[in-house]
């Protein structure tokens, strides 16, 4: 079942003007898509899926 998408924008801390991704909202989370193929589709996260993401990148526990 495709969702419905709105509000797509790119991170305004992005140095590359073709090779991001874009977020978007859902009725219940997020949807993420490639600014190079967005033809492709997109994936789609809960919104605890999303801040759980959100909140590891914040405190930089990728880098561990």
């Amino acid at each position: 079942m495709t969702q419905q998408v709105t509000g797509w924008r790119k991170s305004s801390r992005s140095a590359q003007v073709t090779d991001c991704v874009e977020v978007g909202r859902t009725a219940d989370g997020a949807a993420v898509r490639d600014t190079k193929n967005r033809s492709a589709g997109y994936i789609t996260v809960s919104r605890s899926q999303w801040t759980a993401f959100l909140n590891t990148i914040k405190t930089n526990r990728l880098n561990d």
